[in-house]
């Protein structure tokens, strides 16, 4: 899956890419009218009152499978409305961007804090060490590293190495840039991993006498 093909799941959208399944497909939303949430709150002297928020089911004719939205936000499944992993995001490098999907309702500052782990060692994967996160993206630029990944990959860097610093990056007040960030992951993948693989699978399928010319003409 691209970057740009993704579409995220919103409340009240007619059509997204299926938490459960990450396929795009219809949902059919059904606010049952009888149903509610009951949940606590407390006034400003501390007493507890009930108060209720609507409760709304969607269905996904993609996989027939079911997510859950309270308050016009997902609640199930865990992470839902964050964008699936890159499909040639390597496998260490997914695992840390899918707990970070599992944790982005609860705490967008602990998901960009794994964003970060998760981009430390997509750079490990790109042949660096893995020891200081700032220094080897400064290696991979010397490299010819592309800017737009190096923005990308500092601007996971910074606001997670920030996000769990008071009064500098308040993420849980704006979790949208903590969203922000699963995209750039997905992005660095795409333009370091997936597209290069890509052209070396296009290039070698030529046939080996246009490969042995190419090789004479640069030699």
């Amino acid at each position: 899956m691209t970057l740009t093909e993704y579409i995220a799941p919103a409340f009240g959208k007619e059509s997204f890419h299926c938490p459960i399944c990450g396929v795009l497909a219809v949902q059919t939303w059904c606010e049952p009218s009888l149903m509610a949430v009951a949940r606590d709150r407390k006034s400003k002297r501390g007493v507890g009152s009930l108060a209720l928020e609507r409760l709304a089911i969607v269905h996904c004719l993609g996989c027939d499978n079911h997510s859950v939205w309270v308050g016009q936000k997902m609640v199930y499944p865990d992470g839902g409305n964050a964008p699936l992993p890159h499909a040639e995001m390597p496998a260490l490098v997914a695992e840390d961007f899918n707990e970070a999907r599992g944790i982005m309702n609860k705490s967008p500052k602990a998901a960009a804090a794994l964003l970060r782990l998760a981009i430390q060692r997509l750079v490990m994967h790109l042949g660096q060490p893995g020891k200081n996160l700032n220094s080897e993206i400064g290696s991979l630029v010397a490299n010819g590293l592309p800017s737009r990944v190096q923005k990308a990959l500092d601007s996971v860097r910074v606001i997670g190495n920030n996000a769990v610093h008071p009064g500098q990056i308040e993420l849980n007040d704006n979790p949208q840039i903590a969203h922000a960030l699963f995209d750039l992951v997905n992005l660095v993948v795409e333009i370091m991993i997936a597209q290069p693989k890509a052209l070396d699978a296009i290039y070698g399928s030529l046939p080996q006498t246009a490969l042995d010319q190419i090789a004479n003409r640069d030699n």
